[in-house]
């Protein structure tokens, strides 16, 4: 849930895709990489934002792959610069293909550009999903614009961001459905974790 102070705390709104995404990820990957050096294996755009030409929350999602979601270390870390940890407990554990997930989500400090942290295990299911549903939506045209019309017209019936994210649950799984069989016919895998 977004704090107070988020811009989408009054409601969801599904923008035409910004050529600007891109290289706001790229400033923000290379603070969160230098925020918390070694730990961070790789840094990833994920998320709508991430693939040029879909609509999107104007909201940059980045995935921070790690060895080991290490609490103690990572939180410390994160708000000695004014990330907040979110506290919800889908924030903290995501099951993906049926294995219970551990993360650690972040939002920005106040005022600052809306973005999620997501620390994920480098080679998790969910690291994997994420990453099969950017490159599945950058590789499909179809797909890409049948998900995008459809985020905007349920963005404009259910605008709460609850109510926004109870609808597009299932969607995506039905989504990532024809991701996984495009993944099989194509040989796609999960990229490999490097260091920055």
């Amino acid at each position: 849930m977004p704090f107070p102070d988020e811009k989408f705390s009054s409601g969801v709104v599904v923008s035409d895709y910004d050529p600007t995404w891109p290289g706001e990820f790229e400033r923000l990957s290379h603070r969160i990489a230098d925020l918390l050096g070694p730990l961070a294996l790789t840094v990833d755009h994920v998320g709508s934002t991430s693939v040029p030409g879909l609509p999107a929350k104007d909201c940059i999602d980045i995935q921070v792959r790690v060895a080991a979601v290490e609490h103690d270390r990572i939180v410390p870390l994160m708000a000695a610069q004014g990330y907040r940890c979110r506290p919800e407990p889908w924030n903290r554990t995501e099951v993906t293909a049926g294995v219970a997930c551990p993360k650690l989500v972040f939002a920005p400090p106040p005022g600052a550009r809306a973005c999620n942290v997501h620390i994920r295990l480098h080679d998790g299911p969910n690291t994997r999903y994420a990453l099969l549903f950017r490159d599945f939506l950058r590789a499909d045209e179809r797909a890409r614009n049948g998900w995008g019309a459809f985020k905007q017209r349920v963005a404009q019936s259910l605008p709460d961001l609850m109510d926004y994210g109870q609808i597009k649950a299932p969607a995506t799984e039905v989504l990532m459905s024809g991701a996984e069989r495009w993944a099989e016919q194509t040989g796609w895998q999960l990229p490999s974790a490097h260091r920055r």
